[in-house]
């Protein structure tokens, strides 16, 4: 397998970090497990030593890192349409249509958002996350819609992984919740992690959890449901999801963490990722992109508004 090795000097506020910590700080690309793996592979070496994960070192160290060169992509492109609000030559946001699957996995191996991409970009994606999530930095899942942004190379994708780790991306999402909420405003502060029994699911748990921050805003309420306002400090898988059913008011439609009866015409949960916003990695200037409502959000909320 080949590799590309990235070079640190440790700087004095790097002493004292675990280095399985600082490897995910340096290299904001890289999970916690994903720097664990490297180093446990013996990919990590420091002052031309291999290292533990819970090692520290000194400001001056020279830390090592193997990271795996991409592989050769062998997911096809597909001349699928994409609704895209932005475009450069360093990145482009998309707005996800419900029900399609951001990257190719089993059982959907075609049809995906990366298909997609790979014939409107050709070669320009960033290959950071390797041949199945080319250009990915981060995603929403199959059945929320919504802007998604793209890295068309590393560069970029670096830079925006840095924000999102940094909590300075913003993401802004509008959703239809059960029940009515207690207060027009509120912040959900409970970790995430995965479920301790179904291991497909995701859950507010101590155990092998993150910190995860949701706040939320009432937009409008009606007879049994709440149209909300949703902005996520951090991005963790199913945030939004886990953190409305935690508090007792799951997004209408969710077919894993709401009710089992799903509501007609919804077909998954209504969740919509409405606002992006970064700093452009080429310039720093703030960009923010809003995307209207799609058909079945707005038409769910008309079925509301009638009753």
């Amino acid at each position: 397998m080949s590799t590309r090795t990235m070079r640190i000097v440790l700087e004095p506020d790097d002493a004292g970090v675990r280095f399985d910590k600082l490897i995910g700080l340096k290299f904001p690309e890289l999970t916690r497990s994903a720097a664990e793996k490297l180093i446990a592979g013996g990919m990590v070496t420091l002052n031309g030593k291999r290292l533990n994960k819970s090692g520290k070192g000194e400001a001056g160290d020279c830390l090592e890192v193997a990271l795996p060169a991409p592989a050769p992509l062998d997911v096809l492109p597909e001349d699928i349409p994409l609704d895209i609000p932005y475009e450069d030559e360093d990145l482009l946001v998309v707005n996800k249509p419900k029900g399609m699957v951001v990257h190719p996995a089993p059982g959907h191996s075609t049809g995906t958002l990366v298909n997609a991409l790979l014939a409107h970009c050709g070669d320009s994606l960033s290959g950071i996350n390797g041949v199945i999530r080319p250009g990915i930095v981060h995603r929403i899942d199959k059945d929320t819609s919504g802007l998604l942004i793209v890295a068309k190379n590393d560069f970029a994708h670096r830079s925006l992984a840095a924000q999102i780790k940094a909590h300075s991306f913003t993401r802004i999402y509008e959703s239809v919740v059960y029940g009515s909420l207690k207060q027009d405003d509120g912040t959900v502060d409970a970790p995430v992690g995965r479920h301790p029994v179904d291991r497909k699911k995701m859950a507010v748990t101590q155990k092998n959890s993150r910190n995860a921050v949701t706040h939320y805003h009432v937009i409008a309420r009606y007879r049994g449901f709440t149209h909300v306002q949703c902005r996520l400090e951090t991005g963790r898988t199913h945030q939004i999801r886990v953190h409305m059913a935690y508090i007792g008011h799951p997004v209408a439609g969710d077919p894993v963490y709401g009710p089992k009866k799903q509501i007609p015409g919804l077909n998954g949960q209504c969740l919509h990722a409405r606002v992006i916003g970064f700093r452009h990695p080429r310039d720093g200037r703030y960009l923010e992109i809003t995307s209207e409502l799609p058909a079945y959000f707005t038409g769910f909320l008309a079925r509301l508004q009638q009753e």
